[in-house]
């Protein structure tokens, strides 16, 4: 696909653009990274904005930090700590889930290979690969909703999942991006590149991107 070529030049400018180290709770965690609070939060994000994972995850982690501290909060204690990440119920279960999973199977640390992480219900590829990521300093590409979106609008790949964007990225996308791309493309996909009637007037990159699957802008 052409607009492959266009690759360096759309990161380096989104790298300029966005000061992504600094604007998102789980870059932020990276400058001191704890693989269990990176999973945590990282679960707490899913489906909500990134100021109330900050402000769930924060509350949290005041009371407890271990696997073995969050078995111990009492369920509705544990739901009224992470009320502001939304769907708090299911996600209160998946923490107590989780935390024993690996209390019971990994002595209570983070696994590091992406098999185990995704052996443990409630955590998916794109959370297996945030926790590598961030926490382990491995070179995978965590792909989420704006990953997949952005990448098949600039033409870097034709997938129809976020499981076959991701390994197509790795074919086209050179690794000196890959652990940058996510939270780049998170900025990206929230201010500007928006999946439904992005803001292609504001763009940075607009010369560069060919718009598929682009309906409507503005």
């Amino acid at each position: 696909m052409k607009n492959q070529k266009n690759i360096p030049k759309v990161m380096q400018t989104l790298e300029k653009h966005f000061n992504f180290s600094e604007r998102t709770t789980l870059n932020r965690m990276r400058r001191k990274p704890d693989p269990f609070k990176i999973l945590i939060s990282c679960l707490l994000s899913l489906r909500t904005q990134d100021k109330n994972t900050e402000i769930a995850s924060e509350r949290l982690f005041a009371v407890s930090d271990t696997p073995q501290g969050i078995i111990k909060i009492p369920m509705r204690k544990l739901e009224k700590l992470i009320f502001k990440s939304g769907h708090y119920r299911k996600k209160a279960r998946t923490l107590k889930h989780v935390s024993t999973e690996l209390i019971k199977r990994f002595d209570g640390k983070v696994p590091q290979t992406k098999e185990e992480l995704m052996s443990i219900k409630g955590i998916g590829p794109k959370t297996a690969n945030i926790v590598l990521n961030f926490a382990f300093n491995q070179l995978v590409i965590p792909v989420d909703v704006h990953v997949h979106v952005i990448a098949n609008r600039l033409g870097w790949v034709n997938a129809k999942t976020p499981e076959e964007t991701e390994k197509q990225l790795e074919k086209v996308v050179h690794k000196k991006y890959w652990r940058e791309i996510n939270g780049i493309f998170v900025l990206f996909g929230k201010e500007l590149c928006i999946t439904i009637s992005p803001w292609c007037s504001r763009c940075p990159v607009s010369g560069l991107c060919p718009r598929l699957g682009v309906i409507r802008s503005r």
